[in-house]
């Protein structure tokens, strides 16, 4: 089979390997397709700091059954579409006897620190696989992975129902946030960005109210957003730090703060504004095994993912995809790779 590998910033092979039989405990996977995230860019630029090369990417996916290992309780058809969550944790940390293995102390993750998706055929524990309805698309499948980090999310910041949210950041995961607190309830949902491309998708996928940051003040746009009701929950999808002291100067007191962007250096917040309002920050850490699950429910007509993919690539050329995602920057948002 074919097997991708990075060696270093901007070094994509293949080889050609075997395929590996699945262990007792694993079902094997045919991988179809798979996404690009801004995780995965980090590694191409040699930017990642908790990934070594060389290393297998691919994380976010789908496929199909191939085979499936001896020892597999209900094991799933031949055939049936399927992706899996990429962690590996030890289950032994006190994060993980509390049952929040998506913050492990030993976490690792596939397509980081240790072996990816991007492969011909993929074998993965059974109790990591997330069955997919038949009717889902390819690019359905491989979106589930993010959905599920904004499942995640949405649920760190609780009930929903009936109130006014802002989203920092209008790329991928910004974009599903916004629609995942829509479809949980969300009163009004507004938008920021810097990027005229990002919010335009953000337009055609239903979001409430876009605002471009460099014409508009956050306060400015919630205002006219929301009138006096403002709003008591932000989630920083940028990772800028200017983007996070919009959120704290902006909110209102005792409002929640959620972040979920990946920032390139510590940023300085105004702590005195945070204590003396009690805003709460907190943080929001890939997903649990039923954020999956709900993922799957959104993403059968609930979530619109179709303006958000950009481009597909081949898994031949997918050292192109990354050079397609540099030129283009923010006039695109997800790029699939189709393995087979």
């Amino acid at each position: 089979m074919r097997q991708s590998i990075m060696d270093g910033p901007g070094q994509i092979r293949f080889l050609e390997v075997p395929v590996v039989p699945p262990a007792p405990d694993e079902v094997q996977i045919r991988v179809r397709q798979i996404g690009i995230c801004g995780s995965d860019i980090h590694v191409w630029h040699g930017q990642h700091p908790f990934t070594p090369f060389p290393v297998v990417q691919g994380h976010e996916f789908m496929g199909v059954v191939a085979a499936v290992g001896s020892a597999v309780a209900n094991p799933p058809a031949i055939g049936a579409k399927v992706t899996a969550l990429p962690q590996i944790v030890c289950g032994s940390c006190n994060p993980c006897k509390k049952g929040r293995f998506n913050i492990c102390e030993n976490l690792k993750v596939r397509g980081f620190q240790a072996e990816g998706c991007g492969r011909d055929y993929y074998n993965v524990p059974a109790d990591r696989l997330v069955p997919l309805p038949e009717t889902f698309s390819a690019d359905q499948g491989a979106f589930v992975e993010p959905v599920s980090v904004a499942v995640h999310a949405c649920s760190r910041a609780g009930d929903l129902n009936g109130r006014n949210v802002v989203v920092l950041g209008a790329g991928t995961i910004g974009n599903l946030i916004a629609q995942v607190a829509k479809a949980r309830g969300a009163g009004s949902v507004l938008i920021t960005d810097v990027a005229p491309h990002r919010l335009d998708v953000a337009r055609q996928c239903g979001v409430d109210h876009t605002v471009d940051v460099r014409h508009t003040s956050l306060a400015d746009a919630a205002r006219k957003a929301f009138g006096p009701g403002g709003f008591d929950l932000a989630f920083e999808a940028a990772g800028a730090e200017a983007s996070l002291g919009s959120a704290v100067a902006a909110i209102e007191k005792g409002g929640t703060i959620l972040i979920v962007g990946v920032y390139g250096k510590p940023p300085v917040v105004d702590m005195a504004v945070v204590g003396e309002h009690e805003v709460v920050l907190a943080g929001s850490m890939m997903y649990w095994k039923e954020d999956w699950v709900e993922a799957v429910r959104l993403l059968d007509g609930l979530i619109d993912i179709r303006p958000l993919v950009s481009r597909h690539f081949d898994f031949a050329a997918w050292s192109d995809a990354y050079r397609y995602i540099d030129t283009n920057g923010a006039d695109i948002m997800k790029v699939m790779v189709d393995v087979g």
